[in-house]
């Protein structure tokens, strides 16, 4: 099995390498980050103190890596810390701990893995999809509310099979990503999913009706206080019972988690 579990979670002063808008308020920003990007997992994330204002850190996926020894990070402005974020300039420097969490984890007999993504949630599945295109076959299905919001294609491997949808069908298939799962089920070993919890209900609706049985993994998004599972402010209740995100998360499988009971 290939693990996305990792406990080398340390804090470093790392320098900002690269800040670029590639989607409205999305910007992608490398860190020079050689000790996280040596170990971190796809499905892992980081905490970033983003500016004095702000006492807690801000949890952030790992977009990717680079052989050069980069962590690249997703950042959607949604809030004063991410807008902060978003204002570094190459040559800054950010206090980050990590990487954080569990990620996701590929069966070693798995072959032909399925990733679902919708709107933000392309960032930590692109970084599995990099991982594992070489060696697997994949099948990216990615989904935005319009074009513009779409993540650029040709930052995405070339080996891969990639099917797009928007809400309002200004690119790709129009509809929701969760519409076209249907037609790459029964090809899939593997499930993996990101986004939005609505989306993960239609996912669980979809494989209680889908007469092959797999698992399906997803990364979940809530509020969280320290990150390294200190505080028990993340904690859900789950089939298996309480779970912290940050500690036994943040991906678990879709099976384990009592959706109505997530706290976004």
């Amino acid at each position: 099995m290939w693990s996305g579990r990792n406990r080398n979670v340390k804090l470093f002063t790392v320098k900002i390498t690269q800040n670029t808008e590639i989607m409205t308020k999305v910007h992608l920003i490398g860190l020079h980050a050689p000790d996280i990007a040596g170990q971190v997992r796809p499905g892992q994330f980081v905490m970033i103190n983003c500016g004095k204002e702000r006492v807690l850190p801000r949890p952030i996926s790992v977009h990717g890596m680079t052989v050069h020894g980069e962590a690249l990070l997703l950042v959607n402005i949604v809030g004063k810390g991410t807008e902060w974020l978003s204002e570094r300039v190459p040559g800054d420097m950010l206090n980050v701990i990590g990487p954080s969490g569990n990620g996701f984890a590929v069966s070693r007999d798995a072959q032909e893995l399925l990733l679902v993504a919708g709107g933000m949630g392309i960032a930590p599945l692109a970084f599995l999809a990099q991982q594992m295109a070489v060696t697997h076959e994949v099948t990216l299905l990615m989904g935005a509310a319009t074009a513009s919001l779409l993540y650029p294609q040709d930052r995405l491997p070339l080996n891969i099979h990639i099917v797009q949808t928007t809400d309002d069908g200004s690119a790709g298939r129009k509809g929701f990503v969760t519409d076209v799962m249907t037609d790459y089920l029964a090809g899939a070993d593997q499930i993996f999913a990101c986004g939005p919890m609505p989306m993960y209900k239609s996912i669980e609706s979809l494989m209680v009706s889908s007469e092959k049985v797999q698992s399906v993994q997803v990364s979940l998004e809530v509020r969280m206080g320290c990150g390294v599972g200190a505080c028990y402010g993340c904690s859900i209740k789950t089939r298996q019972g309480m779970k912290k995100v940050c500690k036994d998360g943040p991906v678990f499988n879709l099976a384990d988690i009592i959706l109505d009971e997530v706290r976004v």
